[in-house]
């Protein structure tokens, strides 16, 4: 649908097939007693948004349009999200409780009512999650000649082969720990799947040991020899299969099953799964560090020593084994979750590596952008990036150009000085290998390195002291912020001027995300854009009291106040007769603020579209508050990570990129950038591709109620309907053709 049709329509949009949960009351009121817009009946809880957003990750799990073998990676992304969840989210509250000092967000809801309220909604995931292994995912591999067997299922033949790699591989790294009198409870590290063992002596006297099973093995053991399965792999029949079936047995089941070679001459009473999850919400005390990298060094070693949070077990575990974890964990009852299935749904990942492209998504080559694509013969990027700005959507826009502009910074002899932000590179950075070779090319280098990137901290550590070992200039990130922009500059000699060439993107300078993420990017070199560019960088690595950018927004600089005034003005051109439109894209929308805003904007008429793929607390649909707000969540097999705000702006339209969510955490305590895209062919390439599929969503998108319910489009399960990734995809490729 064009985005013209999309902007005047009202609070339409598809017929939607309403669930029938609920998650909070949609706030009554009459036109004569108006609410106050700080009323907290307006605002969704941010923690329960959270869990919502989880419960659409597994609705992927369970969509059967899905190929198989994406549907199981869902279910483990499900797992691993609730892990980050209970580290960070519900560890937070349970500090607020333990030390008194409860804060509220919007919705008011006490952190007290929160953790139960969690509870309750966590609860029904894993019930639903386990449902879906259960009853859909394993029965479907198993049609598929993927076979996940009990131990106790397995052939003699199977077993035999199982307990040859017990022996040879298993065994060797396993370490029982024993628990009595003379030998305190063992640490449980965070994460960790355990076993909890009794077992009874020669003189029938019972104890308990603990077993960690290894996460340095695969979790899913393979019961074929490896040349078997290597030459199963290669016959593939007609319909692409594995000419024999694949087969598979949890790695702590096996363990159990040998448990007695590691206590030899006791008998082996029981034995039964355990999972931990620890605070790992890392608190750094950067006023009073010293060096911030040793403080956080320090950091996050203390996460393995810090609070239980979660208790993971099989609800097969005896009550008398449960109160031993209990008590020496420090955990109550409403800490423990029980499962019918395997614990750690998150290790589902490795089924994802199996060798079966016809149970996953179809592969695609991401696309070199046309813009880059040389005119003449040995020209290089900084020639096509002065004939006009090149915007690259990711993954649909192959990333290695961005990767390559560093590559040919490092080598040209015109090249003065590369300067970076660094916020998770990962473990293989071809970034910064180029970074090493500019230093090695006599480049002067500059690198901002994001040491506080939760749970990025020890990649970050090792890459910021490799460089720093090569001469590179590193900082550590600021005292009090953390430093989310994604920017690199490049000054360049040519002839008698200095030029700046400037990498400005919604994401990470990733090579592994920048094919799972949907992200945005801008190379450049707009004067203007580069000497903002300049007093960013010296702002991040010296002394800056700068508080204005020609062109740049920055947080905790300039970013609020301009953002809120670019929506006030949206405001005022709806009052003054011409049509007001805001569509924002991005992660999440927290803040009180921002959402205040968008209300008194959709009061006014301005109609206001959210893309908003997690968190979202604004109420959209509330009569005289909300009429004019529409929510779309978009879950597909890309991760939407792109942030986009539209201003109609009475016709002359404005477009800023960003890596700011609308949280306070982004808006306030965080280094963040919004750049604009000028370029009016690369606007209307952003207005009526990228946004107007976004809106024009069917298969992947839930449309958000009053409520703070997610419905499905009614014609969601039509492969025809538009599902904008794979539109995109289509897209790209077409533009890469006609080139």
């Amino acid at each position: 649908m064009p985005l013209s049709e999309l902007i005047t329509k009202k609070n339409g949009g598809p017929a939607i097939a309403r669930r029938k949960s609920r998650i909070d009351p949609v706030p009554h009121h009459h036109e004569s007693a108006p609410l106050a817009l700080d009323d907290p009946s307006l605002y969704v809880n941010r923690e329960l948004s959270l869990l919502a957003f989880q419960t659409r990750v597994l609705e992927e799990a369970q969509d059967e349009q899905n190929p198989l073998l994406e549907r199981v990676k869902f279910l483990s992304i499900v797992g691993s999200n609730l892990d980050e969840f209970f580290m960070v989210r519900v560890a937070g509250l349970k500090e607020q409780l333990g030390s008194g000092a409860l804060e509220s967000g919007p919705d008011g809801m006490p952190p007290g009512d929160e953790l139960l309220a969690i509870r309750e909604r966590v609860a029904q995931l894993y019930k639903a999650g386990q449902d879906c292994l259960r009853s859909q995912l394993l029965p479907g591999l198993k049609r598929e000649g993927i076979h996940v067997a009990d131990y106790s299922q397995l052939t003699p033949a199977q077993a035999a082969i199982a307990n040859r790699y017990f022996a040879e591989t298993v065994f060797p790294t396993l370490t029982p720990l024993a628990f009595d009198p003379g030998r305190p409870f063992p640490h449980i590290s965070n994460l960790s799947l355990n076993l909890a063992v009794l077992i009874r002596d020669p003189q029938g006297t019972e104890h308990f040991a603990r077993v960690k099973v290894p996460d340095s093995l695969p979790q899913l053991v393979p019961l074929q020899s490896p040349a078997k399965e290597s030459k199963g792999r290669a016959k593939l029949s007609k319909s692409s299969k594995p000419a024999k079936p694949q087969y598979f047995v949890w790695l702590e089941q096996l363990i159990v099953s040998n448990l007695q070679s590691l206590f030899p001459g006791m008998e082996i009473v029981d034995a039964h799964p355990f999972h931990v999850t620890r605070d790992a919400d890392t608190a750094i005390q950067q006023l009073e560090a010293g060096d911030l990298l040793e403080s956080v060094e320090e950091g996050v070693s203390k996460r393995r020593f810090a609070d239980v949070v979660r208790l993971e077990i099989n609800e097969a575990m005896p009550a008398e084994v449960l109160d031993i974890l209990l008590k020496n964990l420090e955990l109550e009852r409403g800490d423990v979750y029980k499962m019918k299935g395997p614990l750690a749904l998150s290790r589902l990942k490795h089924l994802h590596s199996i060798d079966r492209p016809d149970l996953k998504d179809k592969v695609f080559v991401p696309t070199l952008a046309p813009a880059l694509q040389p005119q003449d013969e040995g020209e290089d990027i900084f020639a096509a990036i002065r004939r006009q700005d090149v915007l690259l959507h990711h993954p649909f826009d192959s990333f290695q150009p961005i990767v390559a502009f560093l590559q040919q910074a490092a080598r040209d002899p015109a090249v003065l000085a590369i300067k970076i932000t660094l916020y998770r590179v990962g473990r293989n950075a071809p970034v910064v290998e180029a970074l090493l070779d500019a230093i090695d090319n006599g480049k002067q280098v500059a690198v901002v390195v994001e040491l506080k990137a939760r749970f990025d901290e020890e990649s970050n550590i090792e890459w910021a002291r490799r460089l720093e070992r090569e001469g590179v200039h590193v900082v550590y990130g600021l005292m009090n912020l953390k430093v989310h922009c994604k920017a690199a500059l490049v000054v360049r000699q040519e002839k008698d001027r200095i030029r700046r060439y400037v990498h400005l993107s919604t994401g990470n300078y990733n090579t592994v995300t920048a094919q799972l993420y949907t992200d945005i990017g801008l190379l450049t070199c707009d004067e203007a854009i580069g000497e903002d560019c300049t007093d960013l960088f010296n702002y991040l690595t010296g002394y800056s009291a700068k508080v204005e950018y020609e062109k740049l927004l920055v947080a905790p600089v300039n970013l609020r106040d301009q953002l809120e005034q670019l929506i006030r003005r949206e405001i005022e051109h709806q009052k003054n007769g011409m049509r007001g439109h805001l569509i924002f894209k991005m992660n999440a929308l927290v803040d009180r603020r921002v959402i205040q805003l968008l209300y008194e904007a959709s009061q006014a008429g301005v109609q206001v579209d959210l893309l908003v793929r997690g968190i979202c607390c604004l109420r959209p649909g509330v009569a005289n508050i909300s009429d004019n707000v529409r929510v779309t969540s978009i879950v597909g097999r890309f991760l939407e990570h792109s942030r986009i705000f539209y201003f109609h702006n009475g016709g002359r339209e404005e477009v800023y990129l960003g890596s700011a969510d609308m949280m306070p955490r982004n808006l306030n305590r965080r280094v963040e950038l919004a750049f604009p895209v000028e370029d009016p062919k690369l606007v209307r390439y952003l207005r009526d591709e990228v946004l107007s599929a976004y809106l024009s969503e069917v298969v992947k998108a839930r449309r958000m109620s009053a409520d703070g319910t997610y419905v499905r489009d009614s014609r969601h399960g039509n492969r025809r309907e538009m599902n904008s990734q794979e539109w995109l995809i289509r897209q790209s490729a077409k533009r890469s053709a006609s080139s």
